[in-house]
């Protein structure tokens, strides 16, 4: 008979803290880097079996079949779930019946981590499994938003009412309400997750001024923690989730940038960033001679370029490409053209379309993460497709490269908008003019401007010249 039912590590148990039983190590012990040692083996299910063991431990429960399918077709990772719960650990009473909540716990860890942070495809590595449910188990108020995400993402799918996720959103907005009254909990980063994830959970609801309230409220907590360089350095995935989701619900930028040299309390740059070249005649950029650019985007354009097409030397990591689209986007959004420029009205209106456009190349090489920024997107569309309006006239006559590069983001960030023929007619006369007729030679003409080598993005922009092409090709002959 075993002396103890108990499945902690020895380490967690005699700190009296929660373990996330993960095998060989909990993330406590990594974290500190002990010895950890189970008193009994873990409930972790071998990697090929994960699914179907949490399959068969209730198969005759058409809820937990539902969960599981849901868990399932969402990604193709296997569930953290099963290693990182145990009904015999103690976590944050709730008003749900525990059953339910041991089910929102495994949609959390198998789910809603890696939708929210879909770089990280690894149970071992990604931030919400291994940094964020530590903190949740240990804090009512993160414990119940955290449940909130699970809960509302399976109720929106099962289509049954929201009674869970109310009682969870009420439970929670209290809790993070007291923390919020204790001036020692105020700032800490439990805190902070718990309301920049309510604000996301409000603005996904349409309740924008409960979103906002949220979002003045944790920009307020970032300046008690002396501002986002000096959080980035003690909370990086706090820091990541602020700046990012606050710029994405609100749809401009919420803090600063820090200057290229490292300079300032803001979002700081990589230090690749400082790195790159942004010498247009070092980068072959010759297409853009005779522009007149605003510096501060012709700055940004060159210096992706010099990091995007060599990616393997500068040695960019999928935690990079994040921080370098949120210190981009940041710069991006909070522009405003120099008056110099201003009696170049074709020179802004250029700037301001390489604006837009590299804007929304960078969101769709990065994916959406925390939190959708559709609708931040498809305000980009608009005026992307304003400012190419007013100079694809110019730009088909001097720089058709340039056109071609623009109209091809607007081709595929405006899929599945009212927007989106108006960029292929455009694309489909371009392509023409330019004697365009293989993707190849299409991926030709990109690379000359700005690429970034995924195989995903590289799909969604081939998908889409193949269709124009084919149509190109079909007329062709009726022209003859």
């Amino acid at each position: 008979m075993r002396k103890t039912l108990r499945r902690s590590c020895d380490a967690c148990a005699k700190s009296k803290l929660s373990c996330d039983l993960r095998s060989p190590q909990c993330s406590r012990c990594i974290k500190r880097k002990t010895a950890c040692v189970y008193a009994n083996q873990p409930l972790t299910s071998p990697p090929l079996q994960s699914t179907a063991v949490a399959t068969q431990s209730s198969p005759n429960n058409a809820e937990d079949a539902t969960v599981m399918h849901l868990t399932s077709s969402m990604t193709n990772v296997r569930s953290p779930g099963n290693q990182s719960f145990d009904p015999f650990d103690s976590y944050p009473r709730t008003r749900l019946p525990r059953a339910h909540v041991q089910r929102l716990i495994q949609h959390f860890l198998s789910n809603i981590a890696f939708q929210y942070y879909p770089l990280d495809l690894n149970a071992a590595s990604n931030p919400f499994v291994v940094s964020w449910w530590p903190l949740a188990l240990a804090d009512p108020a993160l414990f119940h938003v955290s449940l909130q995400t699970a809960s509302l993402d399976i109720d929106l799918r099962a289509q049954k009412g929201f009674k869970s996720s109310e009682i969870l959103m009420a439970d929670s907005v209290s809790l993070v309400r007291h923390r919020i009254e204790n001036p020692v909990l105020a700032s800490r980063d439990e805190t902070m997750d718990s309301v920049v994830t309510l604000a996301a959970i409000e603005f996904g609801k349409g309740n924008t001024s409960i979103g906002t309230m949220h979002i003045d409220g944790v920009k307020r907590m970032v300046q008690m923690r002396g501002g986002m360089r000096q959080l980035k350095l003690t909370s990086p995935l706090t820091a990541r989730m602020v700046s990012w989701v606050s710029m994405i619900v609100m749809q401009s930028p919420q803090f600063s940038t820090q200057e290229d040299s490292g300079v300032g309390l803001g979002i700081a740059p990589i230090p690749q960033w400082r790195d790159a070249d942004p010498d247009l005649r070092d980068l072959g950029l010759s297409r853009l001679d005779g522009l007149n650019l605003d510096p501060a985007i012709s700055d940004i354009l060159f210096r992706l370029r010099s990091l995007f097409h060599n990616p393997e030397r500068n040695n960019l990591t999928s935690t990079d490409l994040h921080d370098l689209t949120c210190f981009v986007l940041h710069r991006l959004l909070s522009w405003s053209p120099q008056q110099v420029y201003a009696h170049i009205p074709q020179a802004q209106m250029v700037s301001a379309g390489i604006r837009h456009a590299v804007a929304l190349y960078l969101l769709i090489n990065h994916g959406p993460t925390y939190f959708s920024h559709a609708h931040l997107q498809y305000e980009l569309i608009l005026e992307l497709k304003a400012s190419i309006g007013h100079s694809l006239d110019f730009l088909c006559l001097s720089h058709p490269t340039l056109a071609l590069w623009l109209l091809s983001v607007g081709l595929v960030a405006s899929n599945g908008t009212p927007d989106y023929h108006w960029f292929v007619n455009q694309a489909r006369i371009v392509a023409k003019s330019e004697d365009i007729h293989t993707w190849e030679d299409m991926l030709g003409r990109l690379k000359e401007i700005l690429w970034y080598p995924k195989l995903q993005t590289e799909h969604f922009f081939h998908h889409r010249w193949e269709e124009i092409l084919a149509i190109t090709a079909h007329d062709q002959p009726s022209r003859q």
